[in-house]
């Protein structure tokens, strides 16, 4: 089961989370995540952000990544979105 956790953060707390899960193995660990931003975009009804090497790098090495203002083409009323893998088991 794959799961991401989705967080709206403003001044440093969480004002709004919510957990995407996917039982969708035949699909990479991008796709998986693209399906969980437009679920958290949805959810938090906010617009795409853009995913930027930043993100890839930090995805990478820490299994969490934020999306600031400069992510998003129309303006935001938070601080960041924050994704987590929290758990990313694929047999």
């Amino acid at each position: 089961m794959f799961r991401l956790w989705g967080k709206i953060i403003k001044n440093n707390d969480i004002i709004s989370d919510y957990v995407f899960e996917s039982d969708q193995y035949e699909l990479s660990l991008q796709e998986k995540i693209n399906k969980g931003i437009e679920a958290f975009c949805y959810e938090f009804d906010i617009t795409r952000p853009m995913w930027l090497k930043d993100n890839d790098k930090d995805i990478e090495m820490i299994g969490k990544t934020r999306f600031f203002d400069h992510h998003f083409i129309e303006s935001i009323n938070f601080d960041a979105l924050e994704i987590d893998i929290i758990e990313n088991k694929d047999y």
